[in-house]
């Protein structure tokens, strides 16, 4: 056998070889991508993108207000130094001074009453002395020395130095009594049981959630009706929320009134259709028959017609006769 081996080793050679080797034309390809990439990266060294004149106003703008907070702080801090010898000793401690370069003057007032300068004599600052003066001018009223700490802001040391000398009106503590006594004294409403087949509108415009149009609907369909003979019958009236039916339901009742009645042996089609649980079709049905078997001799004998479903004859059943009695 011939040995292929050099053989085959020098034409893989030749083929991988012959794989990475590129024509003219793609050398210079290659070399001006090369220069294309290199002039990008090298774009920003020489030419630095200009800052905007808004970000040069806006870094300005910046360093001149935290110059302007600087400054403020600093005169603050010398103020306060100044100050501090005559601001009162109750105030140290909390940190919101109500006084400023001067001690208050503590007297017995009414907060119900005391004017802004009052307020002011007494340690309060302008805009905790314009909270007060909102609140009062709303209706509040200070009723008892604690209700001062439910002022927005108030602080509480500054309370803690006032409460010996907030004297509470006699004015102001009787009218919280009496509004007390008169919410006591305040009895709900009982409502009445009402007679569904009696009650006119203004009987059930008196139960919760009844006004004028479904007082009217409740009416005129007990009158298409010839009488309810149960309470669920309202539940049907046009528009009347099923909420509002199970709300109304407990006070509701029903009387003993006689219904009225259609005599099917006498009746018409138009007479029939009336009725709001009597379509066309069992209208004429019921005229159908009667003018085929004649006349009926009871209700039940409606059950004879296979167009009259189980159901609607149960509810027609209670408005039907036979005979004039």
């Amino acid at each position: 056998m011939l040995n292929l081996a050099p053989a085959f080793y020098i034409m893989s050679w030749k083929n991988i070889k012959e794989y990475f080797l590129f024509t003219q034309k793609e050398r210079i390809g290659i070399f001006t991508l090369m220069m294309l990439i290199t002039v990008v990266f090298m774009l920003p060294i020489f030419f630095p993108p200009p800052q905007s004149e808004n970000n040069k106003q806006e870094f300005e703008k910046f360093k001149n207000e935290i110059a302007d907070i600087a400054l403020k702080k600093k005169n603050a801090d010398g103020h306060a130094n100044q100050g501090s010898q005559h601001i009162d000793s109750a105030e140290k401690g909390d940190g919101d001074f109500e006084m400023k370069n001067k001690q208050a003057e503590l007297f017995d007032f009414d907060p119900n009453k005391a004017s802004v300068e009052e307020w002011k004599k007494l340690g309060l600052r302008d805009k905790t002395i314009k909270t007060i003066q909102h609140y009062l001018s709303k209706g509040g009223k200070f009723f008892k020395p604690e209700d001062v700490q439910k002022i927005y802001g108030f602080p509480g040391t500054k309370y803690q130095q006032l409460l010996p000398y907030i004297k509470i009106g006699n004015e102001h503590v009787k009218g919280k009594e009496e509004s007390k006594k008169t919410f006591a004294r305040y009895i709900p409403k009982i409502l009445e049981p009402c007679d569904i087949n009696e009650a006119d509108t203004s009987g059930f415009k008196k139960l919760p959630g009844i006004g004028d149009k479904l007082a009217n609907r409740i009416v005129n369909f007990r009158n298409k009706l010839g009488g309810f003979c149960s309470i669920e019958q309202i539940g049907e009236t046009y528009n009347l929320p099923d909420s509002t039916f199970q709300k109304i339901k407990p006070f509701l009742k029903i009387g003993n009134n006689a219904l009225h009645k259609i005599n099917i042996n006498t009746a018409d089609v138009s007479v029939l259709k009336a009725h709001p649980y009597i379509k066309w079709n069992i209208a004429n049905a019921i005229v159908q028959y009667r003018l085929q078997h004649g006349n009926y001799q009871s209700v039940d004998d409606l059950k004879q017609i296979a167009s009259i479903a189980p159901e609607i004859l149960l509810k027609i059943y209670p408005y039907l006769k036979t005979n004039d009695r």
